[in-house]
């Protein structure tokens, strides 16, 4: 075992809640676009302003914003789909949306950034294109270069990481969000800067040292459980 890997594993299970570890209720949105909003507006900020729009836009649409059951995807009829959130979008236009719906005027960066929500139409319109319209179409998706490609185009984007935290969101346990969260905790314990690439491959391996004595550990579940942490310390 690299002696890196060594060092996150040993931090993980001495400050780490991992026994019985389990993923927040936005792991479980009812529906696609919810996945979108979230994901793009919840870059770079406290989190609760990310939940905020969320909730607001399933409250001006009258849209369940939790699924009923958990342990499996909700049917197509009870998600909004990808195409009817762009027509609603189209419909009011992005001040409305980002104003009134939204309630939110963040940009994807502080230098020459779009407003995310803009963001958030142009990933649901990639979406679109490639007929991925709810949770059972991610599969087409999921491992496409031409679609990463697609979404990295988008102003902001070209990171990747809200396109990883999609993926997760959706329901993919092999993926990590890289973001400040993470390179920071990876940071402390390390004592270097860390690259995206490199924080992905270094929590990868973390989580196979840390499956063998919790069973129930994934990437994406040891991700949260990282968030959780630098969250509250």
């Amino acid at each position: 075992m690299d002696n890196e890997v060594v060092k996150i594993v040993e931090f993980c299970k001495n400050n780490l809640k991992l026994i019985n570890a389990k993923l927040s209720e936005e792991y479980f949105y009812n529906s696609l676009p919810l996945c979108v909003i979230d994901s793009v507006f919840s870059i770079g900020v406290n989190y609760v302003s990310t939940k905020n729009v969320v909730e607001r836009y399933c409250k001006f649409f009258n849209l369940d914003m939790i699924r009923k059951v958990k342990s499996k995807l909700p049917s197509k009829k009870e998600q909004q789909s990808v195409t009817d959130f762009c027509e609603k979008f189209e419909e009011y236009g992005i001040i409305f949306f980002t104003n009134s719906i939204f309630k939110n005027k963040q940009r994807t960066s502080t230098k020459n950034g779009i407003l995310k929500s803009q963001a958030v139409y142009e990933f649901c319109k990639v979406l679109k294109k490639y007929n991925v319209n709810y949770f059972q179409d991610v599969k087409k998706i999921i491992s496409s270069k031409k679609f990463e490609i697609d979404i990295k185009k988008i102003k902001g984007q070209s990171s990747g990481i809200s396109l990883k935290y999609f993926f997760m969101l959706t329901g993919s346990d092999d993926f990590i969000k890289p973001d400040r969260m993470v390179l920071r905790f990876l940071k402390n314990i390390l004592n270097r800067n860390i690259s995206l690439e490199e924080a992905h491959n270094l929590l990868k391996e973390t989580t196979k040292e840390l499956k063998t004595e919790y069973t129930n550990l994934n990437p994406r579940l040891l991700d949260h459980q990282i968030w959780i942490f630098q969250r509250e310390n």
